[in-house]
């Protein structure tokens, strides 16, 4: 297995052309530029090359024996890209194999096919087929040789093709994908080939595959040691001398230092070279600054550049202490975290890279700088948004250990021993240089952490996490750290086992539900905590059934009840007052389908739907995590027959005070302080703001109102001045469908998104708070719809249609963009609404 798909690991002709105009870096890399120049003036391939494999493939649904035959007749499969996810395109059933945990949707057996040429003149590379995750059970053939089986869904693998190859020739994949043994995931993982395949091409003298280790053993803003282990493969049958240049380039691209060492290594042989490299006045790696730098290591044999690997870092130190939870650079941090699952709503886990950095920018902000991937590895380019957006990423390897869940059959149990070292490994080495990894965590809510033989098992697994990479601490989310009986216990020998140890929900139990840590903080000081998972302000968006009793909606999941909320308050007050608790994990930061009860199909958990439309509860988060001055009402004021009955309205905010009013008038000003102000300086002085209005200790503000049409407004100030406001008024009926996408232009690759909100407003333009009309889509020039959605956990229709019924006022159209630069038209219709369009620009 050889090379990270979080990297750069391929030179085109376009970056040696780049390389050699940057005046900055010839001095460093002038005899590897020569040679690049000299590759340019022959038209000879780069020594790397690293090609997607996502498009041109034949996919049938359903069993096809004998489909690996290179002969075999496909010309009536259907034609599909990848990222591909069959189980999304169908239709939701309650009696689905996949039951709740997989939306219902269905799942089976899926074959792909793809033909492909090797040029003559790649006859002696070796050529190596990647794929980053296939869920699951996938067997893969070249001409008919079998290349293996790979039961785990979520973890990347590849395999070399060299041997069966045709130079020349017509070459044939087949891939066989069974998800057909149900259950086996909590939560819907997808079917297919659902994240993106590579061809990688290199000479036979080359850095391995994942074949880099970096490093930051010393960082200071003074002066940083980066170290680079580079392992370097000669599958030559003769002995090669190699000289590798290990390069740190900054992000403008200029080289800032260089190493160079030599090495006699053997036919058929490995050799790891380790180079330290001193980098002056670096730019340290952080959330409000995620500076990456570049580790470009170029192999020559003699003067003749074989190979070039670039892999991107962060100079950056990561510490958990017991005493002063998570350090960045020396810097306390609180970890403001939330955890996802992987699939994106309508276009289910085939999931475009610019959902993931809309979906980003979202938490962002909230305030959110953490992500817990929960509850399996990630695609690859997702961390490398982490890394340029600046998260802070707990990065979650396994669900299940030796000990199955009572909710799968099939879980991931029934391979962990003959696969789980394999799967680590790979999980490792491709994310251990990314800088917004900070913490492994090797399970969730395992049943192993309190059987006997559990705290062996982890000592297994923590040999592995720090063999492979030494730099970074080992958690796990445990849920029974402490239970009352039947229940059983965490074993002391296993959380004694762990580098920090992760708490799933550490005020469920009795006094725990005051004290949360404090209690073990007594019993084992020495001990670094945090959470791990924690309850969130979900909630189905725009529904406030809760506000009369007995009216909630069967099926719903209604997370946002007050007094649940108020639990996540007093939780949040005292892990952001004791520093040793490095942070918590919220379950969760955006709704996912699965793990649910028919008529949903997903969890309401998030506060941000399948969508990417903004729930109350994100609002909360936004008021404690950021600083900017903001004001959030709720609910919406549209209660028609409720007139004169007392509305309970709630302002989230972080401004000192907040006034409401209705129709003009004062209903009076709140606020609440935390924390206290307590006096400094000299007796008596608690500052000015302290002398602001504190009606109450909670994390929120609420007016009784009785109901009357018109608006509510709310204004907060800060230091005695007007800082941000807020009004919600009376809609009329539903009059128009507006249109509103997050980007005007696209890039015609056949992978770039935009995301078009459908508001659906009355005359005046104000959202209308419970439309639920339905909505049509129609999309012309060099466009294609892709997914449709409108966040209700309990609507049935189809992700694929290509209409859409609004919920409480909105609903979803993602677009694709196609491989030839134009325009797109999308149209949206409704038949008693006035309609609406808007054109995005395709840019080649």
């Amino acid at each position: 297995m050889e090379q990270n798909d979080s990297l750069i690991p391929w030179i085109t002709r376009r970056d040696l052309l780049a390389q050699s105009a940057r005046g900055a870096a010839l001095m460093s890399v002038a005899p590897y530029l020569g040679h690049a120049q000299a590759l340019l003036a022959r038209d000879i391939p780069a020594p790397r090359v690293r090609d997607s494999f996502d498009f041109g493939w034949k996919f049938l649904l359903g069993d096809a024996p004998g489909a690996e035959a290179p002969n075999f007749a496909d010309a009536a499969w259907r034609d599909v890209d990848l990222p591909h996810d069959w189980s999304i395109e169908g239709a939701f059933d309650k009696d689905a194999p996949s039951s709740g945990n997989g939306a219902y949707l269905p799942t089976g057996i899926g074959w792909y096919r793809k033909s492909f040429r090797l040029a003559e003149a790649d006859r002696d590379k070796v050529v190596q087929l990647e794929f980053d995750g296939v869920y699951q059970n996938s067997e893969v053939w070249i001409n008919g040789k079998y290349l293996g089986l790979r039961p785990f869904g979520y973890v990347p693998f590849c395999y070399e093709l060299t041997p069966w190859l045709s130079a020349g020739g017509e070459n044939v994949i087949a891939v066989r994908v069974d998800n057909s043994k149900q259950t086996n995931c909590r939560w819907y993982s997808g079917s297919g080939i659902y994240r993106h395949t590579w061809l990688l091409t290199t000479n036979q003298l080359r850095i391995a595959y994942w074949g880099t280790c970096v490093t930051t053993p010393q960082v200071s803003a003074e002066s940083s040691v980066v170290e680079v282990k580079t392992m370097v493969v000669n599958g030559r049958n003769t002995p090669a001398h190699c000289t590798l240049t290990t390069e740190i380039l900054d992000k403008a691209g200029r080289v800032v230092q260089l190493r160079e060492s030599s090495q006699a290594i053997a036919a058929g042989s490995n050799f790891e070279f380790v180079q330290r490299i001193g980098v002056d006045k670096p730019s340290l790696w952080s959330p409000a600054h995620p500076d990456l730098y570049t580790v470009r290591s170029i192999v020559q044999d003699g003067s003749r550049a074989v190979d070039v690997y670039d892999t991107s870092m962060g100079i950056r130190e990561a510490l958990f202490e017991a005493n002063r939870g998570f350090l960045l650079n020396g810097e306390h941090i609180k970890l403001n975290g939330v955890c996802l699952h992987q699939e994106a709503g309508s276009v289910g886990s085939a999931v475009p890279e610019r959902m993931w950095e809309r979906r980003l920018e979202l938490l962002r902000e909230m305030g959110c700088n953490a992500i817990r991937t929960s509850h399996n590895p990630y695609a690859a380019e997702f961390l490398d948004l982490c890394d340029r957006m600046g998260f802070l990423v707990m990065n979650e390897a396994f669900d299940e250990w030796r000990h199955a869940k009572g909710q799968m059959k099939n879980g991931y149990n029934i391979y962990f021993d003959e696969w789980h070292e394999r799967d680590l490994l790979n999980f490792i080495h491709r994310d251990r240089n990314h800088p917004s990894v900070v913490l492994w965590s090797a399970g969730n809510e395992v049943p192993d952490q309190f059987a006997p033989e559990g705290a062996e098992t982890l000592r297994a697994l923590n040999h592995i996490f720090h063999r492979e990479d030494p730099t970074r601490l080992v958690t796990v989310g445990c849920d029974h750290v402490y239970s009352e009986p039947p229940n059983e216990n965490a074993r002391p020998e296993f959380l004694a086992g762990l580098d920090v140890v992760g708490y799933n929900y550490v005020d469920r139990w009795l006094d725990r539900a005051e004290k949360y840590y404090s209690i073990d903080r007594e019993a084992f000081p020495a001990r670094r905590v945090i959470g791990t998972e924690s309850e969130g302000m979900g909630g189905v968006r725009g529904d406030y059934s809760r506000l009369f009793p007995h009216s909630e909606p069967e099926g719903a999941r209604t997370w946002n009840r007050m007094g649940e909320n108020l639990d996540v308050e007093l939780l949040w007050q005292f892990v952001s007052t004791y520093d040793y608790v490095a942070g918590d994990f919220m379950w969760t930061g955006i709704d996912y389908l699965g793990e649910a009860s028919w008529p949903a199909k997903g969890s309401s958990a998030g506060v941000i739907d399948t969508c990417g439309f903004k729930k109350d509860g994100f609002y909360f988060y936004q008021s404690q995590w950021t600083e900017a001055p903001m004001v959030h009402l709720f609910p919406h004021w549209n209660w028609k027959g409720k007139e004169g009955q007392f509305i309970p309205v709630t302002c989230y905010t972080n401004c000192d005070t907040a006034e409401l009013f209705l129709n003009g008038r004062s209903v009076g000003v709140k606020g609440y302080r935390f924390p206290r102000y307590g006096m400094e300086g000299h007796y008596g002085n608690l500052g000015a703001r302290s002398r602001a209005a504190r009606t109450t200790s909670d994390l929120h503000l609420t007016w009784d109102v009785p109901y009357e049409p018109g608006t509510l407004k709310a204004v907060g100030t800060k230091d005695g001045k007007i800082a941000a406001t807020m009004e919600i008024s009376t809609t009329g009926d539903a009059a128009r469908i507006h249109l509103v996408a997050d980007r005007s232009s696209l890039i015609a690759d056949r992978r770039d998104v935009v995301h078009v909100a459908v508001e659906i407003t009355d005359g005046q333009g104000r959202l209308v708070p419970a439309a639920i009309s339905p909505v049509s889509f129609e999309i012309e020039g060099e466009g294609r719809l892709i997914g449709v959605d409108n966040g209700d956990p309990r609507s049935h229709e189809g992700f694929k249609a290509k209409q859409r019924s609004a919920f409480n006022g909105l609903c979803l159209a993602i677009v694709q963009s196609t491989a030839k630069a134009g325009t797109i038209i999308i149209r949206a219709s409704s038949q008693t609404l006035e309609s609406d369009a808007l054109t995005i620009l395709s840019k080649a």
